[in-house]
């Protein structure tokens, strides 16, 4: 057997997976059979039965911006198998885990990938799935529902009262983003095309700006938070939209082939120094408490995934592809 660089998989019998060699486009990827990884004493040996992917998985993908490589690995992905989140079954646990048994339905996280029939996963990673979710729901959660609490939360401490807009509000960590915001007692305002607009007024938004129609920076009307999912408007612009003492968080964006985003994240710190608003991009950091305060609004029913598509294991490619022309309704799925 060949092991495959940068990892512990074997090719040739174990399970079956989604593999990437090097860096470039979903046709890079490989459909094959790798061996079950090892698991170790605070690990957790998952049956995974669905995987998300997200623009992250793509960038990371193509490894393009070319900045993603440095936490990535510098010639080809450090981890052969994509994806990040998932939701599945316990089949066996290490020496040191003992608040999960096999047999337990769980859904987390995970950075040596997911794209596969199994994965091992750090106990601290995963959650208990809410009763009420399927796997394929449950799997959407972890890095688009964190990134939406803790932008909200953390970053722009939304308070009752306040008012939020979320661009792409349709989107991955948009559709969150609004229900999330909706929660916090803020008054949301979704941006969304034509074709979304009755699913984000559906989610809980007070207003939803069609953005094929309104420029939401030419509408007259500021707010306290906004949560910059497309970057599709100037800083400036979008900052004219703030209050004075408003608070904008840039959340996305691909930029230029080298630093992607990073040109206006760090445009927006250095604007914050000389400005009453609050220009804070961040980077989300994905935490078990925080995971467990969204299976509690999941369980409640008041917090719900959207999933736009589902894809088989063997077509994870084509869910990638999807992910990456952009405009997806919700969270894109792999079943496995």
């Amino acid at each position: 057997d060949q092991a495959l660089a940068g990892d512990a998989l074997l090719v040739g019998a174990g399970m079956k997976a989604v593999v990437q060699r090097r860096y470039g486009p979903p046709e890079m990827l490989e459909y094959t059979d790798v061996g079950r990884p090892v698991v170790g004493d605070g690990d957790v040996l998952v049956s995974v039965r669905a995987a998300s992917v997200h623009p992250g998985d793509y960038f990371v993908m193509t490894g393009v911006p070319s900045i993603v490589r440095l936490a990535f690995g510098l010639r080809r992905p450090r981890h052969p198998i994509p994806g990040r989140d998932l939701a599945g079954v316990v089949e066996a646990v290490g020496a040191a885990v003992t608040d999960l048994q096999p047999g337990d339905e769980v859904f987390g996280w995970s950075t040596a990938g997911t794209l596969a029939q199994y994965a091992s996963v750090p106990a601290d990673q995963l959650v208990r799935k809410p009763e009420r979710l399927t796997m394929e729901q449950a799997a959407t959660v972890p890095t688009s529902g964190i990134t939406a609490l803790q932008a909200l939360r953390d970053i722009a401490h939304v308070q009752p009262g306040h008012t939020v807009l979320v661009t792409g509000a349709s989107g991955g960590v948009g559709t969150f983003a609004v229900q999330i915001a909706k929660l916090l007692d803020a008054e949301v305002t979704g941006v969304c095309s034509t074709r979304n607009v009755e699913l984000v007024r559906a989610l809980g938004a007070a207003h939803v700006i069609d953005y094929t129609r309104t420029d939401f920076t030419q509408a007259g009307r500021r707010y306290d938070v906004i949560l910059d999912n497309v970057e599709a408007q100037p800083l400036q612009a979008v900052r004219n939209a703030l209050t004075p003492t408003g608070t904008l968080i840039p959340n996305s964006g691909r930029g230029g082939r080298w630093v992607g985003p990073l040109g206006r994240f760090v445009k927006a710190r250095v604007r914050s120094l000389v400005t009453r608003q609050t220009l804070k991009p961040f980077t989300s950091v994905q935490k078990r408490q925080d995971l467990r305060t969204l299976a509690g609004w999941l369980e409640a029913g008041e917090l719900t995934p959207v999933i736009d598509r589902t894809y088989r294991l063997s077509a994870a490619a084509d869910a990638l592809r999807y992910v990456g022309a952009g405009h997806t309704r919700g969270k894109v799925v792999v079943t496995v």
